[in-house]
């Protein structure tokens, strides 16, 4: 019996289908042929991964069909079809498979794959721990303790969960397809602390956070005097970052990291806050904060000869001003040119000004046009390419081929922020080839 992943490429289902097989499940999956980033980790393994096709589906399998797919596939249409078969969507396999473990979400709009890769490398300095990230990487050891989960609020996914233990970053409106307005929003994340077991630990600055009701133990983190862990004497810059860590108004940690960005430091202190809350040493978790590495399209830095080339993820205008302003801390007086591929329509069209005041605080704006694939929401949704151009002078709209790289080269050499959820990387990728052969001539 296998465990077939249709849709296998998405950026939850390779880290799900990795956390399978390292829990030694045999396990295969199909999906489109195009390369995505998340196939790495997969092909490491030698998963396999096939086209879509009904008879890929098995008797006796477990299908794990991704969020974006339903019975107008041929495998999901088959799976339903063969009473053999086991089916779960996504999100309704890990609601199932947390129950095995000592469970971690991490939730907010911004900062969860940042989050959960970090507590992935602090927690097992303590205790066994696998992780799934949304960036194609997942891991479970023998023996876990503890299962730290990304956990995405769109279209109320992550309510299929009931954690023990729930760490939130903060609460903005996103996804407007799906959420009628803030109150919508606010609502789902209401029913996922409701469903936390243990004790919520959450970003005790966002305005929205200290008014949800809690019916677990909970804990803040964040800058402002009255949270229960604060981080104080902040100081970023080339060299990184430094700051201390308060707890209940007393310093008990001074922690150096190399990385830059508000994000960041948040995100750091969430994840020291948790794993105090879990009994951690104060001396594991700090040297668990330093060991960590990054993951995959979260502020990727490249340095191409005087060039510096930076990937992240942020698809949304806070998540782009954050990513300019780290850029900005790490590499003072270079010129930092911003690159941005909206993703959803309905996205840029209810953020529209908001991504250009973002974009904006760049140099230098480039844009790329929506992904061939990408459709309209409904019929209220009009909005194009061009009313973002128009609202940041001096842009550029190029493609994602060789003719933008070398128009993007003689723009440096410069600091490029590479921003999108979509294939934006591929871009970036092409533009480190240019930058290199030229200089080799």
């Amino acid at each position: 019996m296998a465990y077939h992943f249709i849709g296998i490429k998405g950026t939850g289902m390779a880290s799900l289908a990795t956390i399978l097989f390292d829990e030694n499940k045999e396990v295969n999956g199909s999906d489109i042929e195009k390369y995505i980033f998340t196939q790495d980790e997969l092909e490491k393994r030698g998963i396999e991964i096939t086209k879509f096709d009904a008879n890929n589906i098995k008797d006796h399998d477990t299908a794990i069909i991704g969020l974006s797919f339903d019975q107008t596939n041929p495998e999901v249409k088959a799976a339903y079809a063969n009473p053999t078969v086991k089916t779960y969507y996504y999100n309704e396999y890990l609601g199932k498979l947390l129950e095995s473990y000592d469970s971690i979400c991490v939730a907010g709009t911004h900062g969860k794959s940042t989050t959960t890769g970090i507590l992935g490398t602090v927690l097992p300095n303590y205790a066994p721990t696998g992780y799934l990230i949304g960036d194609g990487h997942g891991h479970m050891p023998k023996q876990a303790k503890y299962f730290v989960l990304e956990s995405c609020e769109f279209q109320r996914h992550f309510l299929a969960y009931h954690p023990d233990y729930s760490i939130i970053t903060n609460i903005e409106l996103d996804h407007v397809d799906y959420y009628k307005d803030m109150d919508d929003y606010l609502n789902a994340f209401q029913s996922f602390v409701s469903q936390t077991k243990k004790h919520c630990v959450v970003f005790g600055d966002d305005p929205h956070l200290r008014h949800l009701k809690y019916s677990t133990p909970v804990s803040t983190y964040g800058l402002g005097p009255d949270n229960d862990y604060r981080a104080t004497h902040i100081e970023q810059g080339p060299f990184g970052m430094r700051f201390d860590c308060e707890y209940q108004g007393k310093r008990i940690a001074h922690i150096e990291l190399s990385e830059v960005g508000d994000p960041f430091l948040q995100d750091a202190l969430g994840c020291f806050a948790l794993c105090h809350v879990l009994g951690m040493p104060v001396e594991n978790i700090v040297q668990g904060l330093k060991d960590y590495k990054g993951i995959a399209r979260r502020f990727v830095i490249e340095e191409v000869k005087d060039s510096v080339l930076i990937d992240d993820y942020a698809h949304h205008p806070t998540a782009v001003r954050y990513m300019i302003d780290s850029a900005r801390k790490k590499y003072p007086n270079h010129k930092i040119v911003a690159l941005y591929k909206p993703d959803r329509y309905s996205r840029l069209q209810y953020f529209l000004d908001d991504f250009a005041q973002s974009l904006n605080t760049a140099d230098q704006v480039v844009l790329c046009d929506f992904p061939k694939n990408a459709v309209r929401e409904d019929s209220s949704i009009t909005v194009t390419i061009q009313d973002l151009l128009d609202l940041c002078p001096g842009s550029l709209l190029l493609d994602i081929d060789e003719t933008s790289a070398k128009i993007l080269k003689e723009m440096g050499p410069a600091v490029y922020v590479f921003m999108s959820s979509k294939d934006i990387y591929l871009l970036k990728d092409m533009l480190c080839k240019e930058i290199e052969s030229s200089d080799s001539l």
